[in-house]
């Protein structure tokens, strides 16, 4: 792995705490909380199994689907 400076431990180390600060990182960004009942873009109804698949969800797959594809 790593020569020079520091071990091979310090290098594993390193890029393990930087794979755990992007996992933190990401995790923040997820939604959490009460889901919504109904859609904030469309109105629509969000399906029970949505809303408890993912906790603070608050669009519909459609409207999801569109704003991740840069859409909405």
């Amino acid at each position: 792995m790593a020569k020079g400076w520091g071990s091979e431990d310090a290098a594993a180390g390193q890029m393990q705490d930087t794979l755990d600060d992007a996992v933190r990182r990401v995790r923040d960004l997820l939604p959490c909380g009460e889901s919504a009942r109904d859609c904030d873009e469309c109105g629509e109804p969000i399906a029970e199994g949505r809303r408890q698949a993912l906790p603070g969800v608050r669009l519909c797959i459609a409207c999801q689907q569109a704003r991740d594809s840069g859409q909405a």
